[in-house]
């Protein structure tokens, strides 16, 4: 009986070990609890980075494809707000204290350019071609022959796409417009529309309508039009684009970027009188420079402080 009180006793564990056994298993315990927690931190930033990288692609390709379809000559940079723009290639932005904060232009109508199919060919909504030397084009007359073209295209979709907005042939609404791709004798952005000041003077667009039923006739809307050259390339336009940064004017690194369209600057509108479309949030650089005709687009996203540390993934685009 006594040795195996003994052989009990030489089994148990004295307090000395137990104490030693509850620090090393809390030791171990901080150490795991901080090896997970430093993997799930990982997880989530490495979650975060993909999801940026994404909602930047995505932004930048939306940017891109408006872009890709501008009239050239057309694209400004824009103080927000305010009547204050240069042309984007302007040295003077890069020796301006001003804050040129958005992008501005004139996208030409490529869905309609495109045209339906007939069941054996696609026929363009406008060919960009006008025949000057027809009797029909006429600037007395107020008329365009456009051969090719099929205006009836161009009334089911711009109105379609502008939300009814805009029509060749309904009296009371924007009206599309023929901006010419010969030298306009000058470089008079405003004759784009874009000085707020002066709506009257977009001498470079023609305001359009349907000729009765010939469906290869444009006919212009305002009168002193009349005055203006003709050549025989045109774009057809619908719809002016901005690109605005939104949001608190004290934090430029953290704000939103907005689409605006669906706003005729030919007829006086501002871009404030278009739709708008949040395109991302939580932006901290918005860029567009412009060499030669060549545009360089640069976006960065933030996660908006999510994990306490800000993450943000950046992209660049090149646009011809």
């Amino acid at each position: 009986m006594q040795a195996k009180i003994k052989q009990m006793k030489r089994r148990a564990f004295t307090m000395i070990e137990l104490v030693m056994v509850i620090v090393i298993l809390g030791i171990v315990s901080m150490i795991a609890t901080d090896v997970i927690a430093k993997m799930y931190k990982g997880y989530i930033q490495s979650k975060i980075i993909n999801d940026l990288e994404q909602k930047t692609e995505t932004v930048i390709d939306q940017i891109a494809k408006r872009l890709q379809y501008r009239i050239k000559p057309t694209i400004i940079a824009r103080q927000s707000g305010h009547n204050t723009y240069l042309a984007l290639n302007s040295d003077e932005l890069n020796s301006t204290s001003t804050a040129y904060d958005m992008v501005e232009w004139i996208g030409y109508d490529n869905e309609s350019f495109m045209g339906e199919h007939n069941g054996s060919f696609s026929v363009p909504g406008w060919s960009g071609f006008i025949d000057v030397d027809s009797g029909i084009t006429s600037n007395a007359l107020n008329q365009l022959k456009s051969p090719g073209s099929d205006l009836d295209i161009i009334e089911r979709t711009v109105g379609a796409l502008s939300d009814g907005a805009v029509s060749l042939v309904t009296a009371g609404k924007d009206r599309p417009a023929v901006i010419f791709k010969c030298p306009q004798g000058d470089n008079n952005l405003s004759k784009y529309g874009w000085d707020w000041t002066r709506p009257n003077l977009a001498d470079h667009n023609y305001t359009l309508a349907v000729i009765k039923n010939d469906v290869t006739t444009f006919g212009i809307v305002n009168p002193a039009d009349a005055n203006r050259s003709i050549c025989e390339q045109y774009y057809l336009a619908w719809s002016a684009y901005a690109l605005v940064p939104e949001g608190d004017v004290n934090n430029t690194d953290d704000f939103n970027l907005t689409l605006r369209y669906n706003y005729q600057p030919w007829y006086g509108e501002k871009y404030t009188d278009g739709n708008k479309s949040v395109l991302a949030e939580h932006v901290s650089t918005f860029r567009v420079m412009q060499v030669g005709e060549t545009l360089r687009v640069k976006i960065c996203i933030q996660d908006g402080n999510i994990t306490g540390e800000p993450v943000g993934f950046c992209k660049e685009r090149a646009i011809f």
